[in-house]
């Protein structure tokens, strides 16, 4: 195993490497914002990627982190982050793509096809993991039809993408930890799914019994041999443990070797690909796709945005997230990239004419001054690492509440020293779950302070979960959501706020107008359960309206769509077909999306089915097919899935519950069964 104390990750960590017969052994590097060993491109974080709404980018990104992956001597990437995330308050939330489990299995297949070019696919983490804090020790309770409808669908599209690897959660599901739950491991991976692959657990502390895990179909401990080499040997010859399965562990991890190195893969890139200017360029391009306008109100007579550098002599950026290179967590999916476009870095490349001034703190009165000087404010406003990220607690892994549920290491493993090392064996993991969904009281003060002094004030959410904005939203006039942008964030989001481009991204979720719409959530649970309701389909269900539903935001042009036609309803698999408008007076980028309307008890009303992202020019009209799966407004019975009994409507329209929407003449259709 290559040494962890450096630096997380700063090479590939190997596991069952053979080198007398030839066998590389799996190379790991994590995930997933880009290849975290070496100096490697960062793309933006994996929500932001769910808000392009674009599974040909997202296969793109895959290759790229492919290639550098390869170049740097790792074969699997473990970064097709899946987990949905079931409340927004979730740490790790930034490593996933969306609430919904169609998107979240559509980018992560197409995270998967771009990889495999270059190298093995391993999805994670396996399963209903999403909460940090308690992430060692909680319970997750969960229903047979929630469980397959809603937490394993996305699981299921990427393993039918080809995934070479599933790594397991640390949780516990159903009373079993997820590192030896056999109902996921074998029951439902092997038998149900039919995958072949690998699987692996999560790092450290992901099995607590050696025998259980081997018998469950556990077939790798990552990334060194601890509880295994500690009682496997005596299990084996106690009979408490399987030769068998030792044998078929084996046989998976090495066919799962010799597979991908059969397949036809890609030409070898060359070294210089690692944060090569094409890979940079892509980035830009994903982090530029990303921003999501959420509001753009006039502003003497026009929308503030974009705003127009020929009207602009000064402008102030304000706040300290303006100058900071915020790429979001850095725990286990940090890249250390060599260089990071700040949103002050941006605009200064961009208006090199023009007088910049800023404020890079929460200073009011320097906010206030600055601001009145100026003909338009930008303020800068949000999260980091220290606010929502991975979490190991004040000790890190050494911390007693977390070394008292596992066994000791085997000898040998100092874990003290390798996280002095590395100051965590899986970097700075201390954000952990978010105790709030709105902005720090000084983020809202310093809102204030600009606006009042200068309503021509954009204000820029960095962050990756939902921010719930109700108590300072109606007193701006522009609000943006920026994310955790990657390498050239600051470069794309002045792109965008000047309109070079139109601005593209539409929420990868729902955002509520308060915490008490959402579900409940104690980051220190030890116990909790998981239902089918959570995000925009709990809000439908109980009648709340939306700050921003799903697919929200708004464009610099205006769209239109009509004539819906559903041309085929086959399988599990519709094909819809409606005529966009470029109504508006730019180029523009719309995207399409396709729901069910269901009137079945005790099940979501509106569900998506598929999404087509289109751009068009002013006044263009095109038809646009959305390839729907009919698999989301399907449900779990005793005999396995059924159709709806009652049938569906299809709509299409730009957000969930959109008033614009159209449907389908012929109503209600039945199903195939």
């Amino acid at each position: 195993m290559a040494e962890m104390g450096r630096a997380y990750n700063s090479q590939p960590i190997v596991m069952g490497e053979i080198t007398r017969i030839g066998l590389p052994g799996l190379r790991f590097s994590d995930g997933p914002r880009g290849v975290v060993m070496g100096q490697s491109t960062a793309f933006p974080v994996s929500m932001a990627r769910g808000a392009t709404w674009n599974v040909e980018l997202e296969e793109r990104i895959g290759a790229a982190i492919g290639a550098e992956m390869r170049v740097q001597g790792g074969n699997l990437f473990a970064g097709v982050c899946i987990n949905l995330p079931r409340h927004p308050a979730w740490g790790r939330i930034q490593e996933t793509y969306s609430e919904d489990p169609l998107i979240l299995g559509e980018m992560g297949a197409a995270l998967t096809r771009g990889v495999r070019r270059h190298g093995m696919a391993l999805a994670k983490h396996f399963a209903l993991n999403s909460m940090e804090n308690a992430r060692f020790s909680v319970n997750v309770t969960v229903d047979d039809d929630a469980l397959h409808e809603v937490y394993l669908p996305h699981f299921r599209r990427v393993v039918e993408e080809g995934a070479d690897g599933i790594m397991a959660a640390y949780n516990s599901v159903n009373g079993e930890w997820a590192g030896q739950n056999p109902t996921l491991l074998t029951d439902v991976l092997r038998e149900e799914w039919g995958f072949e692959g690998v699987t692996m657990s999560d790092f450290i502390f992901g099995l607590r019994d050696a025998s259980a895990s081997l018998r469950a179909g556990l077939d790798v401990e990552a990334p060194l041999r601890q509880q295994r080499a500690n009682w496997l040997p005596t299990d084996l010859k106690e009979g408490r443990a399987s030769w068998s399965d030792v044998d078929r562990s084996g046989l998976r991890i090495i066919a799962t070797q010799l597979r991908h190195y059969a397949s036809t893969l890609d030409r070898e890139p060359n070294e210089d690909v690692v944060f090569s200017a094409q890979h940079r360029a892509l980035a830009h391009e994903a982090a530029r796709e990303a921003v999501v306008l959420l509001k753009n109100d006039e502003v003497g007579g026009v929308p503030l945005l974009p705003l127009d550098a020929a009207g602009i002599r000064r402008l102030a950026v304000i706040g300290a997230l303006a100058g900071v290179a915020n790429t979001g967590d850095k725990g286990s999916s940090n890249v250390r990239t060599p260089h990071v476009i700040t949103p002050l870095d941006g605009l200064r490349e961009l208006l090199l004419d023009i007088d910049i001034e800023a404020v890079l703190s929460h200073d009011l009165r320097a906010a206030s001054d600055a601001a009145r000087r100026s003909d338009v404010s930008v303020v800068v406003v949000g999260n980091t690492f220290a606010d929502e990220g991975e979490y190991l607690g004040a000790d890190g892994m050494s911390a007693p509440g977390v070394r008292a549920v596992f066994p000791p290491f085997p000898p040998g493993v100092d874990l003290a020293k390798m996280a002095n090392e590395g100051e965590h064996i899986m970097g700075e993991a201390d954000g952990g779950d978010r105790t709030s969904l709105r902005l720090k009281e000084e983020d809202v003060a310093l809102i204030r302070a600009t606006v009042t002094a200068n309503p021509r004030t954009v204000v820029v959410i960095v962050g990756a979960g939902a921010v719930i904005t109700e108590e300072w939203r109606d007193e701006v006039p522009a609000v943006v959501f920026g994310w955790y942008s990657g390498s050239e964030g600051g470069a794309a989001l002045a792109e965008v706020l000047l309109g070079a481009t139109d601005v593209t991204g539409r929420l990868p979720y729902s955002i509520p107008t308060a915490e008490a719409h959402l579900p409940y959530f104690d980051r220190t649970a030890s116990e909790i359960t998981y239902d089918r309701w959570f995000g925009q389909r709990l809000l439908d269900r109980d009648g709340h309206d939306a700050a921003f539903p799903l697919g929200y935001g708004l464009s610099y042009t205006t769209f239109s769509i009509d004539d819906l036609v559903i041309e085929s309803v086959e399988g599990e698999s519709v094909v819809a077909a409606a005529t966009v408008t470029n109504t508006g007076s730019r180029r523009g980028r719309h995207v399409v999306q396709l729901y069910a309307l269901l009137n079945e008890p005790d099940f979501p009303r509106r569900v998506l089915l598929g999404f087509t992202p289109v751009w068009l020019e002013p006044g263009e009209s095109r038809p646009v097919a959305v390839n729907g799966s009919l698999r989301p407004t399907q449900r779990w019975m005793a005999s396995g899935f059924q159709p709806p009994s009652r049938g569906v409507t299809f709509e299409v329209s730009s957000f969930a519950g959109d008033p614009a929407a159209i449907h389908d003449p012929t109503r209600t259709v039945p199903l195939p069964i």
